[in-house]
């Protein structure tokens, strides 16, 4: 990658969002948000966090390591945060102001804007989803409060965060789970594939706790949701439907792998293989997308 490059930030979709509204507060309106002018330091202790934050859950040793790197570096990268009476809201950066606080450092760099609260929440929701600071389920919550509370469409969300609709949509139907299968995704002990398998079957529950008693991977999980969906009724022609069956697993072993690999990378995946060897081809539908995928590659932050 180019060192002339601009530093992407908060993510092309969240810059373009906050668009000419994101100026400093109270600096002239030629100026471009990303600016170096446009950071400042705040007092830690004046700062507040977002009420409408969506990630729920902060790993305790994630954030003791990311306090230590800026014990050593400093914050490389400013938090953003809205005017609030004699204080400052937070709208994207609580780890690394939380982490800050562990250092015990006593201003952070930040960038302050002049937004509504709404454009807040809205803003707060796309830039946990695009550093990927989110589990599953908060993702796809972040996503249905895009959709009701903002009136996103799939597609637009795509956009926005430079992931595929089915990859938005796919997370979506992990909110009408049965409670136990979402706190067995959130403890770990199914996975993002489980989860999504489990979705397509009868009993969801059920399957889940097979998954957990049993050990059963992803793929077993998913032939235990198709055969399920396809058990024959009375007087069915049982021996052309197991043949079919037959025809539709016979790469399913693939199928399973362009299905991680998509949830993963919120894209989608396919995978030819020959022989020993095989190509993976990433499809993106827009130049953001490339670029998020020329980032990941790299090693650069998003």
């Amino acid at each position: 990658m180019s060192a002339e490059r601009p530093a992407k930030g908060l993510g092309m979709g969240l810059q373009a969002l906050l668009g000419d509204v994101a100026r400093p507060a109270g600096a002239p309106a030629g100026e471009p948000a990303t600016s170096r002018g446009g950071v400042r330091e705040v007092e830690v202790a004046r700062i507040r966090p977002n009420p409408n934050q969506p990630r729920v859950h902060f790993d305790e040793e994630a954030l003791d390591e990311l306090a230590d790197s800026i014990r050593e570096r400093g914050v490389l990268q400013p938090i953003l945060l809205r005017p609030n009476g004699e204080e400052y809201l937070i709208i994207a950066g609580e780890r690394r102001w939380r982490a800050a606080q562990r250092a015990r450092l006593h201003t952070i760099p930040a960038i302050v804007r002049e937004i509504d609260e709404s454009t807040t929440a809205e803003l707060a929701l796309i830039e946990n989803i695009q550093r990927q600071d989110l589990n599953a389920l908060e993702e796809a919550e972040g996503y249905r409060q895009l959709i009701a509370r903002h009136g996103h469409t799939q597609d637009d969300i795509g956009r926005i965060v430079h992931k595929s609709r089915s990859h938005v949509a796919n997370l979506l139907r992990l909110l009408d789970l049965p409670e136990f299968v979402k706190q067995s995704l959130l403890q770990g002990d199914i996975s993002m594939g489980h989860a999504r398998a489990v979705a397509t079957a009868a009993d969801p529950e059920g399957l889940t706790r097979e998954i957990i008693v049993k050990g059963l991977s992803v793929r077993q999980t998913e032939e235990r949701a198709r055969r399920e969906k396809t058990r024959p009724g009375p007087g069915a022609d049982i021996g052309r439907a197991s043949a079919r069956n037959a025809a539709k697993t016979a790469d399913a072993d693939l199928e399973a792998l362009e299905r991680q690999l998509a949830d993963i990378l919120g894209l989608k995946v396919q995978v030819s293989h020959k022989g020993q060897g095989g190509a993976v081809m990433l499809h993106y539908s827009s130049l953001d997308q490339l670029d998020m995928i020329c980032q990941r590659l790299s090693g650069e932050p998003i």
